[in-house]
Formats: C-alpha cells, structure tokens, sequence
C-alpha cells in the first residue's frame, strides 16, 4: 500500500497527494476535484518553499534552532488542517481524525530530504 493509499484511508482524511518539488508534476486521492488538488499541492509548494527559506534564514543568523532544515509544517484551522513532510500533503478534517495519528504515519514513511529542495 502507498503512502497516499494509506493516508487517503484514514478516516477525516480529505485528500493526501504529492507534488514535485520543481513544480511540474502532482497526485492526490480523496475529496478534491482536480482543479482543486491542483491549487493545493501549488499552495502546499509555495508555503513549503517559504518555511524553509525562513528556516535557512534564521539558521544563517547564527540562530541555530535546530528548526533548518525544516522537514515540515502544519496549518490548523477551526474544522481543517493541513499538514505536510517534505512534498507530500494531507488536508483532515480536525472533527473526525487526530492530527497527532496523521502526523505520525507521516514521519514515519516519509524520508527525509537531503539537500536543496529543486
């Protein structure tokens, strides 16, 4: 079973899909039509290259956090989440899954990059 195919099985899992870190390519199952899962995994993209742009930055400062290199982010909201490792993404309903169940099978079988994100 893939990771999406596991991800997208978890009941309050919306969507799970992945995108190429140069833009060019994504996949997602679940709930999202596909113009929609276009515009996620182009967001998911775009906030993933900013968090490690600002993550690089605060370790160039001298600051070293232990926060570079990012492996990730989370955005909760009220009723949703989105939580993303590396290039692969999952939007949950926060009513209906834990987001601590989700993160976790995501650590767990996504790899971490090495290097810069192309």
């Amino acid at each position: 079973m893939s990771l999406l195919d596991e991800l997208s099985a978890v009941p309050g899992v919306i969507a799970a899909g992945e995108y190429s870190f140069r833009g060019d390519r994504f996949s997602c199952q679940g709930e999202l039509d596909d113009d929609k899962a276009r515009m996620a995994s182009i967001m998911c993209r775009a906030t993933t290259m900013a968090v490690h742009m600002q993550a690089d930055m605060m370790k160039g400062l001298g600051h070293d956090c232990g926060c570079a290199p990012a492996r990730g982010w989370i955005v909760r909201g009220q009723q949703f989440s989105v939580c993303v490792i590396a290039n692969v993404f999952c939007f949950i309903n926060n009513q209906a899954t834990s987001l601590n169940d989700v993160m976790q099978i995501m650590r767990d079988k996504v790899p971490h990059q090495e290097g810069d994100l192309i």
